[in-house]
């Protein structure tokens, strides 16, 4: 562990996954569901998008003498989100275990948001599929949950990597 990419991006993803989790609990007790933001409009986006910048800004910076690669990006910016994500996701599991109205109201709000779909929604996605998803979510727990997050959590970081590994790269001019 003496890499210095590994050891900012430990720090960073550190910070950005215990504020992460703090941001999700505050969410549920002012009455939003932390869970049922659309992925594309996730507060991570935007949180992971600031904590890989500075990881890999720091380490280009005053580790590498100005020189980052693509690929270093991606690692940095790979594992600032892997361990975000999992503080994140084990604080997550840890308050649905222990919140009693978690779980449940996570049911009852993708129920009523379910049943808001259009007959021509319905069609597409299939009336088959529609309906036994709709009757499998009372079966959904914190674990479900939680995979789904990490899973959700993973893609975001990846495409957030991405994009500011090329931006922050540099390359000698050798």
């Amino acid at each position: 562990m003496k890499s210095p990419l590994i050891q900012v991006s430990l720090r960073y993803g550190s910070v950005a996954g215990v504020l992460t989790f703090i941001l999700m609990v505050a969410m549920f007790f002012i009455g939003r569901h932390p869970l049922l933001i659309a992925p594309y409009l996730d507060f991570r986006i935007l949180l992971f998008g600031v904590f890989i910048f500075f990881t890999l800004k720091e380490v280009r910076d005053y580790y590498q003498q100005g020189e980052l690669y693509f690929w270093q990006g991606l690692i940095g910016g790979g594992f600032t989100v892997f361990i975000a994500t999992l503080i994140a996701s084990i604080g997550l599991f840890v308050f649905g275990m222990y919140n009693a109205e978690f779980v449940p109201e996570y049911i009852r709000l993708m129920t009523e948001y379910l049943k808001t779909f259009p007959p021509e929604v319905i069609e597409q996605i299939g009336k088959d599929i529609y309906e036994s998803n709709l009757e499998a979510l009372p079966a959904t727990n914190i674990t479900g949950l939680v995979e789904t997050y990490v899973a959700q959590g993973i893609a975001i970081g990846f495409f957030v990597s991405i994009i500011l590994s090329v931006i922050l790269r540099k390359q000698s001019k050798n």
